[in-house]
């Protein structure tokens, strides 16, 4: 009887899991980053809008400012930045590729080089653990990262793939931590997802 009073009472797994994430705050967490890139986001499309229906064509600026530099330098600038702490915002190379002729193929080898850029933020991170002096000064500049992806792991994993949050350095954060590997690329494919979603509304602006 004990046993199966047990069994009744044991919280269903993903009641759990909503929770734990609810008394670490990490809805918390979610609503304030949104907060801090929707109203600025939101903003900016609308300046861009009235620039682009008033002022700019944003297709014809975008192809006049790059149209003198290499489609593969351009790339790997993008390929650095995305390895080393996202330097650049993805969404200035996502309207690039609306200027080429295969705007789709290009916009999946972005999300593609971001994807690989991640991993190798990852390596950098497991890198980082067998040299203590630099260990130590990156774990002070993103410690409030480290710190959540101990608590969240793979949900933080997912989010710093889909919102505008430095991909980077929750990848690095990742491998700092010795998160699984495996489980860090699975994550991490939500990468793409983000990359198409904001072509859609970058895309869409541009014409």
């Amino acid at each position: 009887m004990k046993l199966q009073s047990t069994k009744k009472s044991r919280k269903p797994r993903i009641l759990l899991l909503h929770q734990y994430y609810s008394y670490t705050g990490f809805y918390n967490f979610i609503i304030a980053n949104l907060k801090k890139t929707i109203i600025p986001l939101a903003l900016i499309i609308g300046l861009l809008l009235f620039l682009e229906y008033y002022v700019l064509d944003f297709e014809n600026l975008f192809y006049s400012t790059t149209k003198d530099f290499s489609v593969y330098g351009l790339l790997a600038a993008f390929f650095l930045s995305e390895s080393l702490l996202g330097l650049i915002p993805p969404e200035l190379f996502i309207a690039w590729v609306k200027t080429l002729d295969s705007p789709t193929l290009y916009l999946t080898i972005l999300a593609i080089l971001s994807y690989l850029g991640g991993c190798v933020s990852y390596l950098i991170g497991r890198l980082l653990l067998r040299i203590p002096k630099w260990k130590n000064w990156i774990e002070i500049k993103i410690g409030k990262h480290i710190q959540n992806i101990r608590k969240w792991g793979g949900f933080l994993i997912i989010v710093g793939a889909l919102l505008p949050i430095p991909f980077s350095i929750v990848s690095m954060a990742s491998g700092i931590i010795r998160f699984s590997f495996k489980k860090y690329l699975f994550y991490g494919l939500f990468r793409f997802l983000r990359f198409y979603l904001f072509a859609i509304a970058i895309f869409k602006l541009m014409e």
